[in-house]
C-alpha cells in the first residue's frame, strides 16, 4: 500500500488497518498491534492511536519496545500534550539501541523543547 501511494496522504490506511485485522486473525502479535494502532490513528487520529498503545502497553507485553514508547511519544506530542510527550520520548530513548534511533529520538526530545 505505501509503495503505489504517492504520499502518507494518499495511502489507503483504512485498507491497511483491514490488512492488520486480517494479519492478527491469522498470527496475532505484540508487534503486528502496534503498527494496526499507528494504522489507525492515520485514519482516526492521534487520539485513537494512542489508547491503542496504552492498552498494549497495560499488557506489558512491549514495556520494553522503544517504538511503542516512541509512536506512544508521537500521538501526545500531536495531541500536544508536551510534558507527557517528552516523558515517553525519553522512555523510548532509554530503549532504543541503534544509534539512527537514539539520535531521532533525542531530536525529537529538543524540539519539544
Amino acid at each position: 500500500m505505501h509503495s503505489t501511494a504517492t504520499s502518507s496522504e494518499e495511502t489507503d490506511w483504512r485498507r491497511i488497518v483491514g490488512l492488520y485485522d486480517l494479519t492478527l486473525q491469522a498470527a496475532p502479535s505484540p508487534i503486528a498491534a502496534l503498527n494496526r494502532a499507528v494504522a489507525v490513528a492515520m485514519v482516526d487520529g492521534p487520539a485513537a492511536g494512542l489508547a491503542l498503545v496504552d492498552r498494549l502497553l497495560e499488557t506489558g507485553e512491549l514495556g520494553a519496545y522503544h517504538l511503542a514508547h516512541a509512536a506512544r511519544a508521537d500521538f501526545l506530542r500531536q495531541l500536544g500534550d508536551i510534558a507527557s510527550a517528552r516523558q515517553a520520548y525519553r522512555q523510548a530513548l532509554s530503549l532504543a539501541r541503534l544509534d539512527a534511533e537514539r539520535d531521532f529520538l533525542a531530536r525529537r526530545i529538543r524540539e519539544l523543547g
